[in-house]
């Protein structure tokens, strides 16, 4: 087990003098002159995250105390939306007690957008999420917000051995990251040591590309998708180069649901091990894995709930939908606010000696699931396993149309069988229901998100 001053001796050891002088100098100044708080709410965050688990839940319901407060007082939609709920933040004793207010959603969020807004909240960043699930978001993002995301990315980078100003690539495809490429932004980027590759195209042609830039980079952390970097290292494979002597230490995976196929794909080819990560646009940097395995969740920020179809909140170990109240979000308040995502609360804690609450599964999306003609209702993965193990299937994705219908899109490659059709035809049909019809369409290739992302199931049956 680490204790803090052990891994500030290691940290001390494994720097190099650029990465030290991007990392105690030039961010610094960079996120002074953004006006962010980020570096203090930093070294906050690097003490507390040692803190007992019963000291952390009495830190995180302070801070749940003073954000309620610092809500009612500034921001009048909620002082209206809690005199409608008979709800005030000097009632607060516990953190159950949030229970007190009403879930809220992307539709509360569109129906309030402009009154959401503190009236002094002042340079508000306007952000909207990808609408991969059909239904993209506009809300807004104030400087606090910011330095506390950006403040616990850097603890979740650290704890890998790996800094600011380590080279790094991102593989990535918002619009927001690739519309941002002015030169302040690229001599930002060049200072900082990160390349960024756009994952919105994945032809052989871009694959070459990206890896040849890996492999004269030598960057010490990979970031992006899990199925663009295992894209890449599969191309890689395929090709017979090999990445896992470049001295990459880690890959910070996020923003889908992560395989266990990708995690041993990724590591094998790039020759580090995989670090989850999860968060999004409008909920925050919510939880990551460290070299333990637990999933911390940045606690200090971020209040989790776990739901059950009907809004009762669950007890740990139950999967249900992940709700979060971000704590630095009094410009544009996120107060229990449903995020879509299913996932499971653990009841240990982690054995790395951090008090941070863990999240012990994040199994996806709502959507990431399928609903059988009985009503079951069935992860993805009952179904992409079937397709993973047929010969010849190079990328496929799944889409429930509807109770009666299932859409399958397959790229074949060498060694692909057409019996395979009537197996996996078979499987589904046992899964969803013996009159569910099963359509395969056979593709050159299959399209990402907008966003560059890829869904391997897609559900437009409502849970």
């Amino acid at each position: 087990m680490h204790s803090q001053k052990s891994l500030q001796l290691e940290d001390r050891g494994t720097k190099g003098l650029y990465t030290r002088l991007v990392s105690s100098v030039l961010f610094p100044i960079h996120e002074r002159l953004k006006g962010h708080d980020t570096v203090r709410v930093h070294k906050e965050l690097e003490s507390s995250q040692w803190l007992e688990t019963e000291a952390i839940a009495r830190l995180q319901l302070g801070n749940l105390r003073r954000f309620l407060s610092d809500v009612d007082q500034h921001v009048p939609c909620y002082r209206k939306f809690f005199a409608e709920h008979g709800f005030s933040p000097q009632d607060i004793g516990g953190l159950d007690d949030i229970q007190k207010l009403p879930l809220t959603d992307k539709s509360f969020i569109r129906a309030n957008l402009e009154q959401l807004k503190a009236p002094d909240a002042a340079d508000l960043a306007r952000f909207n999420t990808g609408g991969s699930s059909g239904e993209p978001l506009i809300f807004y993002i104030g400087k606090r917000r910011i330095s506390h995301d950006v403040a616990a990315k850097w603890r979740a980078t650290r704890w890998w051995g790996v800094d600011l100003g380590d080279p790094e690539i991102v593989v990535w495809g918002s619009p927001i990251e690739l519309g941002a490429q002015d030169r302040i932004r690229q001599m930002r980027d060049r200072l900082l040591r990160t390349t960024l590759l756009p994952a919105f195209e994945m032809s052989k042609k871009k694959l070459d590309q990206f890896i040849e830039q890996i492999c004269r980079i030598r960057p010490k952390m990979l970031f992006g998708y899990p199925s663009a970097l295992s894209h890449i290292a599969t191309h890689a494979e395929s090709q017979g180069t090999k990445l896992d002597r470049l001295g990459i230490r880690v890959a910070f995976v996020t923003s889908e649901r992560l395989y266990d196929h990708q995690r041993e794909k990724i590591e094998a080819v790039f020759g580090c091990p995989v670090a989850n990560g999860y968060g999004g646009r409008d909920a925050g940097f919510i939880a990551h894995q460290c070299p333990q395995g637990g999933m911390h969740i940045t606690a200090e920020d971020i209040l989790v709930e776990i739901i059950d179809k009907n809004g009762k909140v669950l007890p740990k170990g139950e999967a249900g939908e992940i709700v979060v109240t971000h704590l630095a979000t009094r410009d544009f308040p996120f107060i229990r606010y449903r995020t879509g995502d299913v996932g499971v609360l653990d009841t240990d804690i982690c054995s790395c000696g951090r008090g941070l609450p863990l999240l012990k599964d994040i199994q996806g999306r709502t959507t990431d699931f399928v609903i059988a003609q009985d009503g079951t209702v069935l992860h993805g993965l009952a179904l992409i396993y079937v397709l993973r193990d047929q010969p010849g299937v190079k990328e496929f994705k799944i889409v429930q149309q509807s109770l009666e219908r299932t859409e399958i899109q397959i790229v074949r490659e060498e060694g692909y069988r057409h019996d395979s059709e009537m197996v996996i035809r078979e499987v589904f049909r046992k899964r969803l229901g013996e009159n569910v019809k099963i359509d395969i369409d056979y593709k050159d290739e299959i399209e990402s998100e907008r966003s560059g992302k890829f869904r391997y199931v897609v559900s437009k049956v409502k849970l």
